[in-house]
């Protein structure tokens, strides 16, 4: 990457990176066999607050294939922590909601990445932090409108 790169590969690029990095930290801190990716559909619940999901609205969210999906998900279920079932409005479709033992395991994940983002904290200045938060925030809004 040179300075006469577009800015825009820049940021991405820059990102690209950091997402790797904190990627790999998180996959570190996770307890037993969960994934970066079962992670992140357990948070989308409670993130969103979204009483259940078919897969391919969360296939959607994800940026990934339906049948990616599926595979993350029947791990899920298969280890207590999503439920699917048949969609009683749609009888070929189905509806993923978190279980109690997904939330729970939802909070185990944070708890444990308490320690790598304590680490972060330490050696990112806070403000750094704040003023990331907004701009990175809005970044993701663009792109989620784009991709709309």
């Amino acid at each position: 990457m040179t300075s006469e790169d577009p800015l825009a590969f820049r940021v991405f690029n820059e990102i690209g990176i950091i997402d790797q990095l904190a990627t790999h930290a998180a996959t570190q801190a996770l307890p037993g066999a969960m994934t970066n990716a079962q992670f992140g559909i357990l948070n989308h619940f409670v993130r969103l607050g979204h009483e259940w999901r078919t897969p391919a609205q969360l296939a959607s969210a994800f940026q990934v294939s339906r049948p990616t999906m599926s595979n993350t998900l029947a791990r899920l279920e298969r280890g207590g922590f999503v439920s699917i079932k048949p969609d009683p409005e749609d009888g070929r479709g189905k509806r993923v909601s978190i279980t109690s033992k997904g939330r729970a395991m939802r909070e185990e994940c944070i708890a444990r990445l308490g320690e790598p983002l304590a680490e972060l904290q330490s050696q990112v200045p806070e403000d750094l932090l704040e003023e990331l938060l907004p701009r990175l925030t809005r970044l993701r809004e663009i792109l989620d409108h784009m991709r709309d």
